[in-house]
């Protein structure tokens, strides 16, 4: 079964998981890179975490150019879009 053919709810689920995880890793990486945690590479981390957190924007952009969505499954992609925008934005920033 391809991506697109899923239904609306099961797409921004696995967008905010996506996205949550992504934010989760990037803040868990800048946290270690001002408080020196662990003497560890973050570059890795930090790769992975725009990864996930553009993935997750691509679920929820998939989900706003789909035809005949609820009204509501469309706010949540616009807010999950807006969200997730915003937080890549800050992590490329606060590299």
């Amino acid at each position: 079964m391809k991506w697109t053919d899923l239904p609306e709810g099961v797409l921004l689920q696995r967008s905010f998981l996506f996205g949550i995880t992504g934010i989760l890793l990037g803040t868990l990486s800048i946290f270690n890179s001002q408080f020196q945690l662990v003497q560890a590479p973050m570059g890795p981390l930090n790769g992975i975490s725009l990864l996930l957190q553009m993935f997750g924007l691509g679920l929820s952009v998939m989900v706003l150019r789909k035809r005949k969505v609820k009204k509501e499954d469309m706010e949540k992609a616009k807010v999950m879009t807006l969200v997730l925008g915003v937080a890549l934005v800050f992590f490329i920033f606060s590299l």
